[in-house]
């Protein structure tokens, strides 16, 4: 190779911003850290700073910067610290960039991953929430900078592997009858409905098979995570949400899988580790080692497969309609679930509220057409201002 990939992480101290260092710490000959991201944990950010020596980092607000910048100098460091989101748009879009991790969590990260997009880079995309919003605006974008765009969720990873090359050419055009996306039920599959009502946060975030941040966490207990998904693989793969099909599939081991018109099934197994998807998306269209250890399929001997119960997870079921209704309705979704998750962490409201508050917010605002990024910011706006009203008539 003529020279190092120039990697910028968005959200570098998140589950997946770790996961992405560890598989490029493993091939310094490939791969070198232009700019890391970090949120709150500023200390975790530091250390990262000083093993991967990047260019830049950014943090949220100036105080933070002015200290994280010290401590920089005193380990011997050259890595200048920006601010805010405009520092995060500079680190997606600079010229010396080749690939953006987009690895923050929820509708902040939707700026500068379209700041990737319009400077033409090669992104790998863990923020499902910037498709979530501005599906139609995010892919014309991509299409017109030449972008390169490559998911990260473990599912839409297995599914691009699964897919036909020229999949872009439409579904039908390639013999595709329908996309099955996997999930693995998260930790209340099996509780009764009625004990939903006395769960914890903690338990909320213990998932079975993954270890990932609480608020996503608690989207996949809820499955409003498999619903975000489900939208995301209908702009991916320029899908209808009824060729989107969920299934239960309590192992992880499948990540999910394509029907193709001749009865053929393809499907895209691996443990369940993010650095398996981050590896190949970071290495595409090559393979390299991601450290993740073998499948060993004689240990795992089953695999098992339900439908999802949308009476018990009513969140899929809100997430459905939003991607059928299209327009403001999936950034609407988003918004008003980005605070009920924040409420449920805080102890404000119940886990059922989740959706009592995202059905509460859809139902009263209208769903219009979304035909610039004011729109879709403006749709976010009004959906966190009717949660934020909901929770004050009904959080305890």
């Amino acid at each position: 190779m003529s020279r190092l990939q120039q990697v910028t992480v968005l959200g570098a101290t998140g589950s997946v911003g770790l996961s992405t260092l560890d598989v490029i710490a493993r091939h310094p000959d490939r791969y070198q850290v232009f700019a890391l991201t970090g949120f709150t944990r500023l200390n975790e950010l530091l250390a990262l700073c000083v093993r991967h020596a990047p260019r830049f980092a950014v943090v949220p607000e100036a105080a933070a910067a002015r200290g994280l910048q010290e401590d920089l100098r005193a380990a011997g460091l050259a890595t200048q610290v920006l601010v805010g989101e405009e520092g995060l748009c500079q680190v997606s879009a600079d010229a010396e960039v080749d690939t953006v991790v987009a690895a923050i969590v929820g509708a902040a990260g939707l700026r500068p991953t379209l700041a990737a997009v319009d400077a033409g880079k090669k992104i790998l995309l863990a923020n499902k929430e910037a498709l979530v919003m501005s599906g139609a605006l995010f892919m014309q974008a991509v299409r017109k900078s030449g972008a390169v765009l490559l998911p990260l969720d473990s599912e839409h990873n297995a599914i691009f592997q699964c897919m036909p090359g020229d999949f872009s050419r439409g579904l039908s055009q390639v013999g595709v009858r329908r996309i099955l996306l996997t999930a693995s039920g998260g930790p209340f599959r099996q509780t009764p409905s009625a004990e939903l009502e006395h769960v914890s946060p903690d338990q909320a975030c213990a998932h079975p098979n993954w270890s990932m941040g609480r608020k996503i966490s608690v989207d996949s207990a809820s499955m409003m995570n498999k619903g975000l998904e489900l939208i995301e693989a209908c702009w991916l793969f320029d899908a209808r949400p009824d060729q989107v099909e969920v299934v239960i599939h309590p192992q992880s081991v499948i990540h999910s899988l394509v029907d193709y018109v001749d009865g053929s099934v393809l499907a895209q197994l691996g443990n369940p580790d993010m650095r398996t998807p981050i590896a190949n998306a970071l290495a595409w269209p090559e393979r390299i080692d991601s450290g993740v250890a073998p499948l060993d399929l004689f240990a795992i001997a089953r695999l098992d497969f339900e439908a999802p119960d949308e009476q018990r997870f009513p969140c899929l079921r809100l997430a459905r309609q939003a991607a059928e209704a299209g327009n403001s309705a999936p950034a609407m979704l988003n918004a008003a679930n980005e605070v009920a998750v924040a409420a449920f962490l805080d102890g404000r409201i119940r886990f059922p509220q989740i959706a009592s508050i995202i059905e509460d917010v859809l139902s009263l605002e209208p769903v219009v057409a979304v035909n610039d990024l004011g729109a879709v910011f403006e749709a976010d706006a009004k959906a966190r201002a009717l949660a934020g009203q909901w929770l004050n008539r009904n959080a305890r």
